[in-house]
C-alpha cells in the first residue's frame, strides 16, 4: 500500500511534470556533500515505504473516461465501449513499434545457430521441453517464457533472415503451450513481458509466410491479453504487477476497440508503479536487475505509444526517470554494476545501452536511503555499502542476508567485492551452491558463529534477522588535508540470537587512497551475556587480485590486475592480534553473464567476547 505521505521523490516526481528548473531534490553524486543537518537527518528504519506515485501525479480522465474504466473492469467488452454501435473488428497489430531498446547480439547469433544462450549455457531448441508441466532453472524459464530472446533474435540479423527462426519457436512453444493459465509460463511477470514482445516484434512473428501460425498467434495475443485483464489487479505488488499491467497497455495501444483496455491498464499500471518503487526511485526489491529490467519496460511500453501517437500518462515518464539515478549509484568504474540481492556484475555495455535507450540523462544517487545503498566516491576510488534491510518478504526475489557488506573498486579494478550470481544458478553456477550465495559469508562483511544476519529460506525468501538500520553519514576532518566522509551503520540482525548489534564504520579518505573501517559488537540490553563467539570478517578479492600475505600475518598486499597495489592492515596491539588469525581462502565471483570465476578472499577469524569487541582494519593504496 503506498504512503500518503509526501516522500522527496515524490516532490522530484511533481517537479519533473511542470519542468522546473530549480535544484533537484535527490542528491546526485557530482553534487556537494550532504549538509551536516541533511547527514544528521533519521533515515527511515527500512526500505519498504512505497512511493505514492499515483497521488502526485495521478491519471488525468474526464467523467467519460473514468465511466469506461469502471465498466471495463466489471467485465464489458472492449469494443462495446469503444464502438458499440459497431462490429467487432478481427485481431490485428495497429502500428509497428520501434523500441530504442537493443537486445543481446551473440544470444541472438546463437538462437540463429539453434539453440538458447542462457547465463553462458548453450541449449538446443531442438531438443528443448517447452511443456507446461517441464521446469527448468529461474533464469531459463524467464527468458524462454517471457520471449525475452526475441530482442535478441532482432539484434543480431534483419527481420528476413531473424523471422524465420523466430516463427519456429513461436510455432513449438504455442503447441506447448495450448491450455491458458497452467504452467510457470503463466506466471503474471513472464506473461506481461510475453505479450509485451510479442507486440513489440510483431514483425518477427506475424511478418512471415505461415498464414496459421499468424492466425495462432494473433489469437495467442488477444487471449493472453483477456487473461492479463483479470490477473493483474490481483497480482502482488512487485515487478510481476508492473509487467502485467504494462502488457495490458500495450494491448490496449496496439489491438482494435482498445481504448477501454488503455485506461484501465493504466490507472492499474501507475498505482503499480507507486507500489513497487521507494521513496528515491529504488524498487523494494532493492535488485539491480530489477531496476533495470523496469527501466527496459517502460522505454518499451513509451515506444508503443509512439507508435500509434498517443500521449502517454505523464507518471510513465516521471518514473522512467526516477529509476535511472538509483541504478547508476551502483556502478563501478567498469561501467558494470555491483553484486546485490542475487546478480551477477550486470555488464557495462547492457547498463549502458538500457539507459541510452531511455534518454534519461542524470548522475548517480548519492544519498539513497531508501534504496539502501551508500555511495562515496573519492577520487578514482568507489565504495557501495549495503545500510539498509534485506528486502520484505513480499518484495523479495532472490533475497540474500547482505546488510553492511560494502564492495570497493579503484578505477576500472574492483578490489573488494560480493559473491553475487544467486539469481543464475542452474546455469554455469550450479544449482546446488545457488543457496549458499545468499548467505551473509557470501558477502564482505562480518559474520558471528557462521549464521545468517537473516535467515536464508527457499525460493528466494528472508525469514526473521535483520529488521533495523541505523545509518549516519558526516564529513570529518582528514590529516591528508581534504574532508574524509564517514559512514556509520548498525544492525540488530544477531541481536535477538547472540544478544549482539553489528556496527560498521567505514570513513573513505578524501583523495581516495585510505578506507579505514571497524566493525564492533555491542551487546544488546543492559549486561552482556558471558563466554565467547566465533565471528569471521571476510573480504571477497576481484578477479585477478593477487594476494600476498605478510609474514607477521597481520596484513596482505593486493596486487590489482592492471599493476596497482593496495595494503591491507590489521588495527590493534600484537597481543590483540594473537587472538585472531587473518588468512587468504578460496572464494568465487558471479560476472554479468552467469560465468564464475575462481577468485581469493581475505578472512578474519577468531573469538569474540559476548560483553563486545571491536575490530579495525586499514585499505590503503601504495602504488
Amino acid at each position: 500500500m503506498a504512503t500518503l505521505l509526501r516522500s522527496p521523490a515524490a516532490a522530484r516526481a511533481e517537479a519533473l511534470v511542470e519542468r522546473a528548473a530549480d535544484a533537484p531534490l535527490l542528491m546526485l553524486s557530482d553534487t556537494p556533500e550532504p549538509t551536516a543537518e541533511q547527514a544528521d537527518a533519521p533515515p527511515p528504519a527500512e526500505p519498504g515505504r512505497a512511493l505514492a506515485l499515483s497521488d502526485v501525479i495521478a491519471v488525468k480522465s474526464g467523467p467519460g473516461e473514468a465511466l469506461i474504466r469502471w465498466a471495463y473492469r466489471l467485465g464489458v467488452p472492449g469494443h462495446a465501449l469503444a464502438a458499440p454501435f459497431r462490429r467487432p473488428q478481427a485481431v490485428r497489430v495497429l502500428a509497428t513499434v520501434t523500441s530504442p531498446n537493443r537486445g543481446d547480439r551473440a544470444a541472438g547469433t546463437a538462437l540463429r545457430a539453434g539453440h538458447f544462450l542462457i547465463h553462458g549455457v548453450r541449449l538446443p531448441i531442438a531438443s528443448f521441453d517447452f511443456s507446461a508441466p517441464a521446469r527448468h532453472a529461474p533464469g531459463v524459464e524467464r527468458v524462454v517464457h517471457s520471449f525475452g530472446w526475441l530482442a535478441d533474435l532482432a539484434a543480431s540479423a534483419a527481420r528476413a533472415e531473424a523471422s524465420s527462426v523466430a516463427e519456429r519457436i513461436a510455432t513449438l512453444w504455442l503447441h506447448s503451450h495450448r491450455d491458458i493459465g497452467k504452467g510457470p509460463a503463466w506466471e503474471a511477470e513472464y506473461t506481461g513481458l510475453r505479450l509485451m514482445a510479442w507486440l513489440v516484434h510483431a514483425p518477427l512473428v506475424l511478418g512471415g509466410t505461415d498464414k496459421t501460425l499468424k492466425s495462432r498467434m494473433l489469437a495467442a495475443i488477444a487471449e493472453t491479453a483477456g487473461w492479463l485483464d483479470k490477473r493483474a489487479p490481483k497480482e502482488p505488488a512487485g515487478f510481476g504487477q508492473v509487467a502485467a499491467f504494462a502488457g495490458v497497455v500495450a494491448a490496449g495501444l496496439l489491438l482494435p476497440h482498445g481504448k477501454p483496455r488503455r485506461l484501465f491498464g493504466e490507472a492499474g499500471l501507475v498505482k503499480a508503479l507507486g507500489d513497487m518503487v521507494g521513496e528515491d526511485g529504488g524498487v523494494l526489491s532493492r535488485c539491480p536487475a530489477a531496476q533495470l529490467d523496469a527501466i527496459r519496460l517502460l522505454t518499451d511500453l513509451l515506444a508503443c505509444y509512439d507508435a500509434v501517437d498517443i500521449t502517454p500518462p505523464p507518471a510513465l515518464a516521471v518514473m522512467r526517470e526516477l529509476l535511472v539515478p538509483p541504478l547508476l549509484a551502483l556502478r563501478h568504474g567498469d561501467g558494470a554494476l555491483g553484486n546485490w540481492q542475487g546478480q551477477g556484475a550486470i555488464s557495462a555495455e547492457r547498463v549502458s545501452a538500457a539507459i541510452e535507450a531511455s534518454g534519461v540523462r542524470t548522475r548517480p544517487l548519492a544519498l539513497a536511503a531508501g534504496w539502501g545503498y551508500s555511495r562515496i566516491k573519492a577520487g578514482d576510488t568507489l565504495l557501495q555499502f549495503d545500510t539498509a534491510p534485506p528486502p520484505r518478504a513480499k518484495h523479495a526475489r532472490v533475497g540474500c542476508a547482505s546488510t553492511l557488506a560494502f564492495e570497493l573498486s579503484d578505477g576500472p579494478q574492483r578490489i573488494i567485492v560480493n559473491c553475487g550470481g544467486a539469481a543464475l544458478a542452474g546455469g554455469l553456477v550450479p544449482a546446488r551452491i545457488g543457496q549458499g550465495l545468499r548467505a551473509t559469508a557470501a558477502f564482505s562483511t562480518l559474520v558471528l558463529d557462521n549464521a545468517n544476519s537473516t535467515a536464508v529460506q527457499l525460493n528466494g525468501q528472508l525469514g526473521k534477522g535483520v529488521e533495523t538500520v541505523e545509518l549516519e553519514r558526516r564529513q570529518i576532518a582528514s590529516r591528508r588535508g581534504r574532508e574524509a566522509t564517514r559512514i556509520e551503520a548498525a544492525h540488530d540482525g544477531y541481536a535477538g540470537r547472540f544478544g549482539l548489534s553489528h556496527r560498521r564504520i567505514l570513513t573513505l579518505s578524501g583523495d581516495g587512497t585510505e578506507l579505514a573501517g571497524e566493525d564492533i559488537l555491542v551487546p544488546v540490553g543492559k549486561s552482556g551475556k558471558r563466554g565467547k563467539i566465533a565471528f569471521a570478517l571476510r573480504f571477497h578479492l576481484g578477479r585477478g587480485v593477487e594476494v600476498q600475505l605478510a609474514p607477521d600475518k597481520r596484513g596482505a598486499s593486493l596486487l590489482l590486475p592492471d599493476g596497482r597495489l593496495w595494503q591491507f592492515r590489521l588495527g590493534g596491539d600484537r597481543g590483540e592480534a594473537d587472538a585472531i588469525t587473518l588468512s587468504a581462502e578460496d572464494s568465487l565471483w558471479v560476472d554479468g553473464e552467469g560465468r564464475p570465476h575462481a577468485t581469493e578472499q581475505l578472512v578474519i577469524e577468531g573469538l569474540a567476547l559476548r560483553s563486545g569487541g571491536q575490530f579495525s582494519w586499514l585499505f590503503r593504496k601504495t602504488g
